[in-house]
């Protein structure tokens, strides 16, 4: 290899260690990570969460329910989402929601706003309009179409009603 190539290996050490430590980042609940590059990633609860109605009789390996029966969704144990199809708009990526006794037949557009914030950088973006669906395993639910402009650490925050609920995923390009 030639001698110019070690010489710009060590210069550019020398310089990302001479780069100011990372500045302290908060997460949605307030608390303080120490590093910007990490990401406080959504964990099942302990105990995890069980939806009531019968809903989580065949929850996909590698899964796990968070929320409450007032508002719940399903997420990876790693809390990453990768290999999303990416448009100009975006990463694309389908978010399913579940309220203890909503029916699909009764509110055919349900009222579900879900936004989402980018902890590690400035960026957000709001979902176009729920629909919903019926799944026999899974009931009922609503189901949104999201838009994520970049890859990074996000909060994803879901209003129905009177009731909300966020989590925190991390999105890989």
């Amino acid at each position: 290899m030639p001698r110019w190539i070690y010489a710009l290996l060590i210069a550019l050490v020398t310089m990302a260690l001479r780069l100011p430590a990372s500045q302290p980042v908060l997460d949605a609940a307030g608390r303080v990570w120490r590093d910007a590059t990490a990401c406080p990633v959504t964990q099942p609860g302990n105990p995890p969460y069980t939806p009531a109605d019968g809903v989580a009789r065949r929850l996909p390996e590698g899964m796990f329910w968070h929320g409450t029966d007032a508002l719940w969704t399903m997420l990876t144990l790693d809390a990453t989402w990768t290999d999303l199809p990416h448009t100009s708009n975006g990463y694309t990526q389908k978010l399913v929601w579940w309220r203890a006794g909503y029916n699909f037949r009764d509110e055919q557009r349900p009222d579900l706003v879900v936004t989402g914030r980018r902890l590690d950088a400035d960026a957000s973006f709001v979902a176009g309009a729920a629909t919903n669906g019926y799944h026999e395993d899974y009931g009922s639910f609503m189901l949104v179409g999201v838009d994520i402009p970049t890859p990074g650490c996000w909060e994803i925050t879901a209003h129905y009603r009177d009731e909300m609920l966020s989590y925190v995923v991390r999105v890989a390009p």
